[in-house]
């Protein structure tokens, strides 16, 4: 502005001069706020291919992991329908006569097993076997002491031949109890043909039915089992 200048020119430039400058920070706003938007736009649109890009390589992963998982699952169906109809692996030698050595040693032991129980057992027949016929042949002995004790008066029992014969039958009776001997009950009991033989009967009022009466030889047992039959009379 020159001093010659008058004050109404001077106001009317200052004016201009404000406008200027409002019109160009206005275009200068304008012009950048289009360069913004348009990088936003482009930011937007980068994101949006980009999410795209991300999403349809997902979806092939997916699916290319689903290909994986049912191929490898072909792969073990397959290999497990070849182990089960492919032929079985052969076991080695060694492990084959071991298998066989064993096999032989269960049988054997088995075998001798069977072996001991049925030697045991007949063992024990023949035992019982013999052990019966010894005690056959000593009860004879037993029933003559008996009737000769029996027989004895009742004047010489006080003798000492006579209890020195007492002594010698209960021993004897002492002995065959303690190996399992025993004298079967007969007299007053029911008759029994599995222990008693009935060799004789007779009408009494005063017994039962199939009550044994008297008994006219003494029978005996060994183990449980019969070796001699009581011969009794049954009443009624």
């Amino acid at each position: 502005m020159t001093e010659n200048m008058s004050k109404e020119d001077m106001v009317k430039e200052a004016v201009e001069e404000a406008k200027a400058k409002a019109a160009e920070k206005a275009q200068t706003e304008q012009a950048s706020g289009k360069t913004e938007e348009n990088a936003e736009s482009a930011d937007n649109t980068d994101a949006q291919d980009a999410a795209e890009e991300t999403a349809e390589a997902q979806e092939s992963d997916d699916a290319s992991g689903q290909k994986t998982e049912e191929a490898e699952n072909k792969e073990d169906a397959k290999g497990e329908k070849k182990k089960f109809f492919g032929k079985k692996n052969k076991k080695d030698k060694k492990d084959e006569k071991i298998d066989e050595l064993t096999d032989r040693l269960t049988r054997q032991m088995a075998e001798f097993d069977n072996f001991r129980k049925r030697t045991e057992k007949e063992k024990s027949q023949m035992y019982e076997i013999g052990a019966k016929d010894i005690i056959e042949k000593i009860l004879p002995v037993v029933d003559n002491f008996e009737r000769g004790l029996a027989s004895m008066p009742e004047d010489e029992k006080s003798t000492p031949f006579a209890e020195g014969m007492e002594k010698i039958y209960k021993q004897l009776m002492t002995t065959l109890d303690s190996i399992g001997v025993k004298p079967i009950e007969a007299v007053g009991k029911e008759f029994d043909p599995d222990f008693h033989n009935a060799v004789m009967h007779v009408e009494d009022e005063e017994l039962g039915e199939n009550i044994i009466a008297e008994e006219f030889q003494k029978g005996y047992t060994y183990r449980d089992s019969v070796v001699r039959h009581s011969m009794v009379k049954v009443a009624n």
